[in-house]
C-alpha cells in the first residue's frame, strides 16, 4: 500500500472502522495518523484552561465517568466478553450505546479482543500483556497498531448476527460525536436560560466529554498495564494476574483481576462482602428492575480454592 493509500485509508477509518479492517494484520506499527483523534481528546483536556469550571461541569463530567464506565464493565466486558448474564434485546442495543459513547471503539471490537486476552493472558500472542510487551504497550500502545484495527471476527460471531451491534462496530465515532454534540447543546441552552449554572457549550463539551474520558480511558487501561503487575494474588492462575483494591475502586470493580481470572465466569469479581465491586451492586440492581437476569455468581468451591503460598 502506498504512503498516500494508507494516509487516506487511516483518515477514513476515522468514521469507517472498516476502512481499516482490510490493513495488515501483521503490522505491529503505530498508525499515527489514525490515532489523531484519540490524541485530539486529550488535547481537549487543555481547554479547560479557556473555559474555566463550574459545579455544573464536573457534576456532567463525574456522572458521564460513573455511567459510561458502568456501561464498559458490565456490558461490554462482564456481558459481551463473558455472557456472564442474560438480558433484552433493547437492553443490549442501550447498553451498547452508551459504551460506545465511552470512545473505546464497538462492542464487537471490544469483546474480540478480550476474548483473545483471555485464551493467550501473558503469552506472547497477549497483545496489551505488560508481562511480555511492557507497560506503554499494554497500556495504549497496542490498539494504536494496525494489527489490532480490526476487530477477531470469529471470537465474537454469536454477537455479530445483530446489525445494531455490526452498526456500532462500524461505526464507532458517532456516538461519541452525538454525544459532544448533546453536551453542546445543553451547555449552550444553559448558557442562554438558566446563566446561575455557570456553564456552556464548550465547558459541557470540555468536562463532560474531554476530561470524563480521558480518566475513563486511563482508568479502564491501567487493567491490561497495572493489574497484571501490582496487587496480591489469591489464586495461583496460569497468568499473572493480580488483585488491587485502588484499580477496584475507580474501575467500578475490575481491579480484582486476579479473582476475575480464576473464575471470568462469573458477574460479579469482588468474591467477598469486602472487596467492593460497585458493578455488581448495580447488576443486582438492574436484575431486580427485571432489565437483567440470570446472573452468574462465583460457586462457593470456585471462590474458595485459595492456593496458600501464592506471592503478592
Amino acid at each position: 500500500m502506498s504512503r498516500f493509500a494508507r494516509f487516506g485509508a487511516s483518515v477514513v477509518a476515522w468514521f469507517d472502522s472498516h476502512a481499516a479492517s482490510r490493513g495488515e494484520p501483521g503490522d505491529e506499527r503505530v498508525d499515527l495518523m489514525r490515532m489523531l483523534p484519540f490524541i485530539a481528546i486529550h488535547l481537549g483536556c487543555l481547554a479547560v484552561c479557556w473555559v474555566g469550571v463550574s459545579a455544573t461541569a464536573v457534576i456532567a463530567a463525574a456522572a458521564l465517568y460513573a455511567l459510561r464506565m458502568f456501561a464498559i464493565t458490565a456490558f461490554y466486558h462482564r456481558y459481551f466478553s463473558h455472557s456472564a448474564f442474560r438480558t433484552s434485546r433493547a437492553a443490549q442495543f442501550g447498553f451498547a450505546l452508551l459504551g460506545a459513547s465511552a470512545a473505546q471503539r464497538g462492542p464487537l471490537w471490544w469483546a474480540s479482543h478480550h476474548r483473545h486476552h483471555h485464551v493467550h493472558a501473558d503469552e506472547h500472542e497477549d497483545s496489551h500483556s505488560a508481562l511480555r510487551h511492557g507497560l506503554w504497550r499494554s497500556h495504549v500502545g497496542w490498539f494504536m497498531s494496525r494489527a489490532h484495527f480490526a476487530p477477531r471476527g470469529a471470537l465474537v460471531a454469536s454477537l455479530a448476527r445483530y446489525p445494531e451491534l455490526r452498526f456500532l462496530d462500524r461505526w464507532d465515532a458517532l456516538v461519541p460525536l452525538l454525544l459532544c454534540a448533546l453536551l453542546y447543546a445543553v451547555g449552550a441552552c444553559a448558557e442562554a436560560y438558566a446563566p446561575s449554572l455557570g456553564t456552556s457549550g464548550a465547558q459541557l463539551v470540555t468536562w463532560g466529554f474531554c476530561v470524563s474520558t480521558v480518566l475513563l480511558y486511563h482508568a479502564t487501561f491501567s487493567i491490561n498495564s497495572l493489574a497484571h503487575r501490582y496487587g496480591a494474588r489469591r489464586y495461583a492462575t496460569r497468568d499473572a494476574s493480580r488483585n488491587n483494591m485502588w484499580l477496584a475502586l475507580v474501575t467500578f470493580g475490575e481491579g480484582w483481576h486476579n479473582n476475575h481470572h480464576h473464575y471470568p465466569a462469573a458477574a460479579r469479581q469482588g468474591f467477598y462482602w469486602w472487596e467492593i465491586d460497585l458493578t455488581w451492586y448495580g447488576l443486582k440492581l438492574l436484575q431486580a428492575l427485571g432489565i437483567v437476569w440470570d446472573l452468574r455468581d462465583v460457586p462457593g468451591a470456585a471462590r474458595d480454592a485459595r492456593t496458600e503460598g501464592v506471592g503478592s
